[in-house]
């Protein structure tokens, strides 16, 4: 008769498969890096298209199971077609949903159940920055405002927000990154 495995599942996680990762990520720590990718490509105006596809990781070059493709535009007040969210918007939706994915697995990884996890984010951007109307203004988001609301079981909300501060995308836009640029003929 073949033994049943149980699975051990938290926050909606497979904590087998997460505990063998970093399990493996101590062990070796090369197997930490990563690159992410995105193929981007202008449509007409402020539309355009990303494909996200493969990553390298763990060593080796991997696959999505499927391609994923996301869509930006501008809004019509922006002599948009208002077929996407801007790209202002989903910097706000990508550290929405990293601070999110950060606190979850983090209060797995600490026996801290959530059941319920919600946020909200608004910021602050000065469209003369962008367009180039005053030097003085910044061309990207001011401040941004989070506010999560969790329930979760036995969780201290002070540790749950420390938990969030692991999130990649938060450290991104909270201390910035060098970005080479570069501009190449077809």
């Amino acid at each position: 008769m073949a033994e049943q495995q149980t699975i051990k599942v938290s926050n909606g996680i497979d904590m087998d498969v997460l505990w063998k990762t970093i399990d493996a990520v101590k062990e070796e720590p090369s197997l930490g890096r990563s690159k992410f990718r995105i193929h981007n490509k202008w449509l007409k105006g402020g539309h355009n298209k990303t494909t996200v596809s493969d990553f390298y990781g763990a060593g080796q070059e991997n696959s999505h199971k499927q391609t994923f493709v996301l869509e930006a535009d501008e809004p019509e007040i922006l002599a948009g077609d208002d077929r996407a969210a801007n790209p202002v918007e989903q910097l706000l939706h990508s550290l929405a949903a990293c601070l999110t994915t950060s606190m979850v697995y983090h209060a797995a990884t600490r026996g801290i159940e959530i059941e319920e996890l919600e946020s909200h984010l608004e910021g602050d951007l000065d469209i003369q920055g962008f367009m180039g109307l005053s030097p003085d203004v910044r061309k990207g988001y001011q401040n941004i405002r989070i506010t999560f609301k969790v329930k979760a079981d036995g969780g201290n909300i002070e540790k749950l927000r420390e938990l969030a501060e692991f999130s990649p995308v938060l450290d991104v836009v909270s201390h910035g990154t060098l970005v080479d640029l570069k501009v190449e003929p077809m």
